[in-house]
């Protein structure tokens, strides 16, 4: 592993846990989870599997630390890990095809997969909270992945182009 891109990971954690503290509660005290859009911009960055298997588990544990819903430590703890894994899938099977837009597209999709996976667990796994998934889906889901995706839109192009000008693309060669 490279500790260049470990640091970088661990930035993007610390980014995605700043946003997630700071961007207000939309419904019953839920926020949008901007951990996400960090978490997917690593993935897309560095993508291994040893990288997406470290990040999704930092990811899950500062998300379930920092969460205000109840019983949402448990799920961060599951949906984060899963969530990863199927970004993973979909950005590996997808980038060649959608070129430009894998970034966006992929963003709002793992946003639905992450939220689909969160909602199960609080409500019927936990039985925690007495919305529905549908009225949650609505007011939760579909808002934080249109935010994600914008956010995307915004960083991953600079991100790219800070990766190009350095030497953190972990397949160069290291300078003396």
């Amino acid at each position: 592993m490279n500790t260049r891109v470990l640091v970088m990971l661990s930035l993007l954690v610390g980014i995605g846990a700043v946003l997630h503290a700071i961007v207000p509660p939309f419904f019953l005290g839920m926020r949008p989870d901007m951990m996400l859009a960090m978490m997917f911009l690593g993935i897309m960055l560095f993508p291994k599997l040893q990288y997406v298997i470290i990040l999704s588990v930092a990811t899950g544990f500062i998300s379930a630390l920092t969460t205000t819903v109840p019983g949402g430590q448990l799920a961060n703890l599951i949906d984060k890990p899963l969530t990863a894994l199927a970004f993973f899938g979909l950005y590996l099977s997808l980038r060649k095809l959608l070129k430009k837009a894998v970034a966006p597209v992929l963003t709002a999709a793992g946003t639905i997969i992450s939220g689909t996976i969160f909602l199960s667990c609080v409500l019927f796994v936990i039985g925690l909270m007495d919305a529905s998934f549908t009225v949650m889906f609505a007011t939760i889901v579909l808002p934080t992945a249109a935010v994600n995706t914008i956010v995307m839109v915004v960083i991953y192009p600079i991100a790219q182009r800070i990766m190009k000008r350095t030497q953190m693309n972990p397949s160069l060669p290291v300078q003396p």
